[in-house]
Parts: C-alpha cells; sequence; structure tokens
C-alpha cells in the first residue's frame, strides 16, 4: 500500500474513533423515533455492533506494517481487539459515570465485545491467508 493511502487510512481511523466518541456521548434531543427492535435483535444493540465492527478492520489498514508473519498477525490482532475493548469499555464507563443524559448498559458492552470479536477474525483469517498465498 503506498504511503499516501496508508495516511489516509490513518486519518480515516482517527476520524473513525472521533465519531465513536461523539455518538457515545453526544446529547441528541431530536432524533427521530426507530423501532425498538429490528428482526427481534433491540436497535440500539445493532448500532452498538456496527458502530464497533470496522474497528480492527480500519486498524488494519492504517497499521497493518506490523503483521508480516502468522505470529506478528495474530498479536496484532489481539492487541487491537484489546484496544477496542478498552474503548468499548471506557464509552460505557464514561456514559455511566460522567454523563447525566446517558446510561451505560453492560448489554452495549456485550455487542460492542462481539462485534470487535467477529471482526477481529475476519481481519486475522483474511491477513493470514494473504500471508500464505506469497
Amino acid at each position: 500500500m503506498s504511503r499516501g493511502n496508508k495516511i489516509a487510512f490513518q486519518i480515516l481511523f482517527w476520524l473513525y474513533v472521533a465519531g465513536v466518541l461523539f455518538l457515545c456521548f453526544g446529547h441528541f434531543d431530536n432524533t427521530p423515533s426507530v423501532p425498538m427492535s429490528f428482526l427481534g435483535i433491540p436497535t440500539d444493540k445493532l448500532a452498538h455492533f456496527i458502530m464497533f465492527f470496522p474497528f480492527p478492520i480500519l486498524a488494519f489498514f492504517a497499521f497493518d506494517r506490523f503483521t508480516e508473519t502468522v505470529k506478528s498477525t495474530l498479536l496484532f490482532v489481539g492487541v487491537t481487539f484489546i484496544i477496542g475493548l478498552l474503548l468499548a469499555f471506557g464509552t460505557e464507563w464514561g456514559q455511566a459515570h460522567l454523563t447525566k443524559y446517558r446510561s451505560g448498559d453492560p448489554l452495549d458492552l456485550t455487542a460492542d465485545t462481539i462485534a470487535l470479536l467477529i471482526s477481529s477474525v475476519v481481519v486475522a483469517v483474511v491477513d493470514i491467508a494473504k500471508q500464505r498465498r506469497r
């Protein structure tokens, strides 16, 4: 990947993190109402899943220079997963303890964790397959 693309992905990654923080801590009074569930899954849990799914993928494209071997890929994906969990936990803790207009929900953290886990596995499988083709 060219240096320009790498910088673009790094900027996109940090804009994404800023967007997650904005969505988690923003005070939205006049938002349109949405259905309480979609296919039986609460929409706020789907929103959390969708919000955290891109984290490992964007991190990989922004910082993939650390994934030259299978071992380094697994380490990178593991560290990325843990950092994503810290972000998810931090947003839920912050909502519960730093705001009066939001509440922390352990099920939101569960949705975040599932998204991070699935996305991390996808990144690891794709990168290891790419390495094996070389």
